[in-house]
């Protein structure tokens, strides 16, 4: 699976932009959120690194990671079972110098010990908020040829309603960051931080050292942002696709998104496939009655009403009769008999009872929490 080894580690933060969607995230990090029918938010960003040869990727875990552990077992289906490197999770514990972290940097303070007995020579950190699919050699490649201290991957866009207190934008000259803005306002296409680093493994241990004496919390804000002078800190711009989760909305919007082949064929590129945990479940059942349109579904359904733009995830059971449009229902999510569901996103194991008419907006989809019953 790895192709070939790449002289970088990867450090994840799986509960970054928890706060996002606080509905979603009850006994789940960000990272686990599911996501486009079989997957989590956390295979994109993984798959990406391990295609690119990163074969050593450490996740620095905050809560709620019970879900997160239980999707990545020993990392077996991304070939990260091994004696050196591999998946490595780090839970949150107390020292007398290290505590629960608030910011990346305390986060970072956790594993300090563990980066300085490491051999690669560069860092990629990465949140889990974004699911997209990209080589990293790229990014590597142009950070050496750069001769950056640091480089950070951007994209062209507006800022999400949901981010309007949660983002980095950059200003570039000759793409070198001479400013970086938190929480940015401003309307309009934005150079939008991606919360993607690369970094000389050595120089962040001295970052994080540092910082860490200084009682400074934020990577973005109180490293970088206080040293663009000093440090030669390049932007690097990605022009494939993206979907980011920034609130509950944007989470039925990017799961929508996907019902444009086009769309799949941007984030599931051919050379770079995207790996998941295998649930060997069967192939999805649809009944003689049942009527399905323009929808993506998972494996190990059960369809015998009528599904119409809607993304189903595994499990799923549509009764006779029923009428499911413009929906995004999780895993053993039950539709009965006669049931009517109209833009709807439901969490895991809820019930939607016989006859019930469950109906939202494209603007405002209703959700229907985890275990629930309607």
């Amino acid at each position: 699976m790895v192709k070939s080894n790449t002289d970088a580690l990867g450090i994840i933060f799986p509960n970054a932009h928890d706060s996002l969607v606080p509905e979603l995230v009850t006994a789940r990090t960000m990272a686990s959120v599911p996501f486009a029918g079989r997957y989590r938010m956390i295979d994109f960003i993984l798959s990406g690194m391990v295609n690119s040869g990163i074969s050593n990727v450490t996740m620095v875990v905050k809560q709620n990671y019970r879900s997160l552990i239980d999707h990545l077992g020993t990392g077996r289906e991304w070939d990260l079972t091994r004696k050196q490197g591999g998946l490595n999770l780090v839970p949150p514990y107390a020292t007398g110098n290290v505590k629960m972290y608030r910011g990346r940097v305390e986060a970072l303070a956790s594993v300090v010990d563990f980066l300085e007995k490491q051999k690669e020579e560069y860092v990629i950190l990465s949140d889990s908020n974004i699911a997209f699919n990209f080589n990293f050699r790229k990014l590597i490649q142009a950070h050496v040829e750069k001769q950056a201290d640091v480089t950070v991957m951007y994209e062209r866009k507006a800022i999400p309603e949901g981010l309007k207190e949660d983002n980095y934008t950059l200003r570039l000259q000759d793409g070198r960051v001479v400013e970086l803005l938190s929480n940015d306002y401003r309307p309009g296409v934005q150079n939008l931080s991606m919360n993607v680093y690369i970094i000389q493994r050595e120089s962040l241990i001295a970052m994080v050292k540092d910082a860490t004496i200084r009682g400074v919390t934020y990577f973005e804000r109180d490293i970088l942002g206080r040293n663009l002078e000093l440090l030669n800190v390049q932007g690097f711009e990605y022009t494939g696709y993206t979907a980011r989760i920034s609130d509950r909305n944007s989470y039925f919007v990017e799961n929508m998104r996907l019902l444009n082949p086009d769309n799949v064929d941007a984030l599931f590129l051919e050379d770079m496939p995207v790996y998941t945990k295998v649930h060997d479940n069967a192939p999805t059942r649809y009944a003689m009655d049942s009527h399905v349109k323009n929808s993506m579904v998972a494996d190990g359904c059960l369809i015998e009403g009528e599904v119409e733009n809607c993304v189903l995830f595994r499990g799923v059971k549509v009764g006779k009769g029923a009428k499911v449009k413009n929906c995004v229902l999780m895993q053993n999510t039950q539709v009965e008999p006669g049931a009517e569901v109209d833009y709807v996103v439901t969490d895991k194991n809820v019930v939607i009872t016989q006859n019930k008419k469950l109906s939202g907006t494209e603007s405002f989809p209703v959700f229907v929490g985890k275990n629930h019953k309607v």
